[in-house]
């Protein structure tokens, strides 16, 4: 009997995991279908700025509600597009408000996300490598959150790959949330002011140079150098008090 209801248990999961991957798939193909996708570069952004302003100035409230929910959507399902959208945001709202609604609406959009990754994938994963993923989600425990905190501030590394990879650890999703939240905001700053300066823009490439890349790096590390360093003090200390 109890066989039976797991049987049970465990094709509802199965229906429900296809499911969501359908809705996913379909919400993507309906995107590159209707030609939405064109919308999301910066030629487009330019051309229908002015538009956006007059129209927001109309009617911010509901401005504000479907660019939050459209970032949201465009972010939970991976739609390239999301540096575009935050420029958007900096060039409409301005830097204090764009850089408000885009960090709220990043970090939810990547934890659903994230979540999403968890329930479709996560028990196949380990099923699969099983033993493999102790150290992995042992290390997650003690030190995911500035791991995560890392890939957060480096944009080399793709948001959408961090968002699957964490969500097949056992990451709990308060950290995730709140490291991704705090992680994410240099760069949204970055981002939105310039979309405040859109006309100086001439590709997504002249926002990021080398070394403000290289700085967002170097105060990525900061907190695992600083863990690693207190860690070996504190076993040196240990070492010496021993042999007193």
């Amino acid at each position: 009997m109890t066989k039976h209801f797991d049987n049970i248990s465990f094709a509802k999961s199965h229906s429900k995991k296809i499911a969501l991957i359908l809705i996913i798939l379909s919400i993507g193909i309906g995107i590159k279908v209707s030609g939405l996708d064109q919308y999301l570069t910066l030629e487009a952004l330019r051309t229908y700025r002015q538009t956006l302003l007059e129209f927001c100035h109309h009617n911010q409230a509901l401005v504000l509600a479907l660019y939050f929910l459209a970032y949201v959507a465009a972010t939970a399902l991976s739609i390239p597009g999301a540096a575009v959208m935050t420029l958007a945001g900096g060039a409409v709202f301005g830097l204090l408000a764009g850089t408000l609604i885009v960090s709220f609406a990043s970090t939810l959009g990547a934890t659903l996300a994230f979540l999403a990754s968890r329930f479709i994938l996560r028990d196949w994963v380990q099923a699969k490598l099983g033993d493999k993923l102790e150290k992995v989600n042992k290390g997650i425990e003690e030190e995911g959150y500035l791991y995560l905190f890392t890939l957060r501030l480096v944009p080399v590394f793709p948001f959408f790959a961090i968002n699957l990879l964490m969500g097949l650890t056992n990451m709990s999703v308060r950290t995730f949330y709140i490291v991704s939240q705090i992680g994410m905001l240099p760069g949204t700053i970055v981002y939105v002011n310039a979309g405040k300066e859109l006309g100086r823009i001439s590709s997504l490439s002249d926002i990021m140079s080398f070394r403000l890349i290289t700085a967002f790096a170097l105060l990525g590390i900061m907190p695992l150098v600083a863990k690693k360093i207190v860690f070996l003090v504190k076993s040196k200390r240990e070492k010496i008090d021993g042999q007193i």
